[in-house]
């Protein structure tokens, strides 16, 4: 059997910011003084993605039932090493913004490692604007302890996305 590496890893990557992306629907986090149009603009986008995501990878029993699959053990494989890079930087820390760290994680691998731009499956990720996230939770900022906080979360994705892209099996 042949695995599409690049695939895996994407549908890993896809699958933790699923996870990533229901945390932050779960929390109530308003220690951060940002505006009600910034926290409307991140509801939109981070529901924008999980549809996005929910298009190109299956519901999570789906993985639990079929772990015994090849594919679908080396897929859990590289999400449980995305999972234990991640805590390993946000073991010591208390603050941590999910949303930010899963537009971050995504804008590493598919724009700047360009992962999936010859995909049809993942050509939104590749086309979306990201830089407008950017701009938005960071450039535009007042709270400086918010934006500090974004720029740590953009560290932790591009450290942990370099590990996964050179991560063999």
């Amino acid at each position: 059997m042949i695995i599409n590496m690049s695939s895996v890893k994407t549908e890993a990557l896809l699958l933790f910011c699923r996870d990533l992306i229901n945390s932050y629907e779960k929390s109530d986090d308003n220690i951060y003084n940002i505006s009600d149009d910034t926290k409307e603009f991140i509801a939109k986008n981070i529901q924008d993605l999980k549809k996005a995501i929910n298009v190109v990878v299956q519901g999570n029993n789906y993985y639990i039932q079929n772990s015994n699959v090849t594919r679908i053990k080396i897929i859990l494989s590289y999400y449980n090493q995305i999972n234990n890079d991640i805590s390993k930087y946000l073991s010591n820390k208390s603050e941590f913004n999910p949303s930010m760290l899963c537009f971050s994680l995504l804008a590493t691998w598919f724009k700047e490692l360009e992962y999936g731009k010859n995909s049809k499956e993942y050509l939104y990720f590749t086309l979306y604007p990201y830089g407008e996230i950017f701009d938005t939770l960071i450039v535009k900022q007042k709270d400086i302890r918010y934006k500090n906080l974004n720029i740590n979360m953009i560290q932790i994705a591009e450290d942990t996305m370099l590990k996964l892209n050179t991560k063999g099996l």
